[in-house]
């Protein structure tokens, strides 16, 4: 079944320009990690009638086991399916998503998927339903397999005439924020995102977590809360790169994740 993945789902709310927070403050900065190579992503997702939720399920665990053989036989790196929660008339209910090294990866195992008996299953075959194809050179996480996860996804919107050479103020902002907490152990991987097949406006950015449990959400919150009022300048550093006018934010239960 074709239900090609999913990543949605975390986000950083905060105030309009405050979404990221360090290891306490001026010390951010140093905490930022360097770029990666780049790790590319194919997300999908799916409003289901509720009355197809089971079936659904049933379809689900067919790409799981695809999933798991892109892993063992190095096509995939990771993969994930999700449930969304703060569900909006019209929109998806369900996800997925895998992620590879290089764009060649990604086609390759997406093309199985799509090629694989079932991929017209009854279940989808009348759903609404948005892919994604991103890239990040900006993201990190830990090994291994969680089903106890929360997907938290903010998309942010450039804002006119915004400007971060190299990223400088998002790896000092939320980059540090998310791998201090990464590393506490609250937060199980984080992506920051831009679409490499175009969607979204151009300069779109989607920041990305799973969170270790619903405490890993509140943890988050309050490391958040803490860079607004105690480092309102990077707040405000932030804010000038980002349309807040144009922000989503999704938040789903992550029904089983694996990180290479």
């Amino acid at each position: 079944m074709s239900k090609q993945l999913a990543l949605v789902g975390l986000v950083l709310l905060a105030c309009s320009a405050g979404l990221t927070a360090a290891k306490g403050g001026a010390s951010a900065a140093q905490a930022a990690p360097a770029e990666k190579a780049p790790v590319y992503t194919y997300v999908s997702e799916w409003t289901v009638p509720r009355a197809m939720w089971a079936d659904y399920k049933k379809e689900d665990e067919a790409d799981v086991d695809a999933m798991k053989k892109g892993l063992a036989d190095g096509t995939l790196i990771s993969f994930g399916t999700f449930t969304v929660l703060n569900h909006q008339e019209g929109e998806p209910t369900h996800g997925s998503w895998f992620s590879a090294t290089s764009m060649a990866n990604l086609m390759k195992f997406l093309e199985g998927l799509r090629n694989a008996p079932g991929a017209t299953a009854p279940a989808l075959a009348g759903s609404k339903h948005w892919d994604y194809i991103l890239s990040s050179t900006i993201h990190n996480g830990h090994s291994g397999t969680f089903t106890n996860g929360y997907l938290r996804v903010a998309r942010w919107p450039a804002k006119a005439g915004s400007n971060d050479p190299e990223g400088k103020i998002v790896k000092s902002t939320i980059v540090a924020i998310l791998e201090k907490l990464l590393a506490e152990g609250a937060l199980h991987s984080y992506t920051i995102d831009e679409e490499t097949i175009h969607s979204e406006d151009p300069g779109t950015m989607f920041v990305v977590l799973v969170a270790n449990g619903a405490e890993g959400l509140d943890k988050f919150n309050a490391a958040v809360d803490d860079l607004r009022k105690n480092n309102p300048a990077a707040s405000a550093a932030y804010g000038t790169l980002i349309d807040a006018h144009g922000h989503r934010d999704t938040l789903s239960r992550v029904n089983l994740m694996t990180n290479k």
